[in-house]
């Protein structure tokens, strides 16, 4: 397919999961890839193996999204390095998580720093080098409609943020024709959650659909935001959840 030939896009934490997922959706749609690991550099070689073999293009950077500058130079190489950058999409982020009492300020300041203010910062400096039709998509979660459980409340904190942070986004650039979207991803089976962890009998039973969905799920609506179907939306999120917040 060539849907986005001729597109630079930057997937942050695509070593894996929903990240690994999008990179290769992306890369089967036609556009150049670039994705960020943190700590496993073999697991983000093997996706880009795979997409070289799919006959895509692909770079691998390594970014600290907890650092205030990694997120900054990953999106300054991939322009410098394919002279733009047509889509960002901020999908690196961690778990913290814990009954309320024991939750420390420490562990506050991370989850925040990686799962927000690195989306703001990646997004502010890709926004300089996107023109027209630049598209900005972020990965949410389900658990900004409904936390079925205890021991959330961090993690639900953060990814709500991204809602307000993409409805800004949204009208900081509309006038350049640049549009953000957030993704909310519901029980997704990844290394972070997989299918068959302590706790997925309960949590399989929460969407309408009484299932895990897959990466590729979300990789899909992804690919659909990024494309020329979806000029027209913009500062909303589309859920991704089987129904978990039905």
């Amino acid at each position: 397919m060539s849907r986005l030939a001729g597109r630079v896009a930057l997937v942050t934490g695509g070593s894996r999961g929903i990240g690994a997922a999008v990179a290769r959706r992306l890369a089967n749609d036609g556009a150049a890839v670039a994705l960020t690991y943190a700590a496993n550099a073999d697991k983000a070689e093997a996706v880009a193996e795979k997409i070289r073999a799919e006959g895509g293009h692909v770079l691998v950077l390594r970014a600290d999204h907890e650092s205030p500058s990694d997120p900054v130079a990953a999106v300054e190489t991939v322009a410098d390095t394919f002279g733009r950058l047509d889509i960002l999409v901020n999908n690196a982020g961690i778990y913290l998580g814990g009954p309320l009492g024991t939750v420390p300020p420490a562990d506050v300041d991370r989850i925040l720093a990686v799962n927000v203010r690195a989306v703001f910062l990646a997004s502010q400096a890709a926004a300089e080098h996107m023109t027209e039709g630049g598209r900005i998509v972020t990965i949410g979660s389900a658990l900004s409609d409904r936390v079925p459980a205890e021991g959330m409340t961090v993690y639900a904190m953060a990814k709500s943020a991204l809602v307000g942070l993409t409805r800004g986004l949204a009208r900081d650039l509309g006038s350049r024709g640049i549009t953000a979207t957030l993704v909310h991803a519901g029980l997704i089976d990844t290394d972070m959650n997989p299918a068959d962890g302590p706790a997925s009998s309960f949590f399989s039973s929460v969407p309408a659909l009484a299932r895990y969905g897959e990466p590729d799920d979300v990789a899909a609506m992804v690919s659909y935001l990024c494309g020329d179907g979806a000029r027209y939306v913009t500062g909303t999120a589309l859920t991704v959840d089987g129904g978990f917040a039905a």
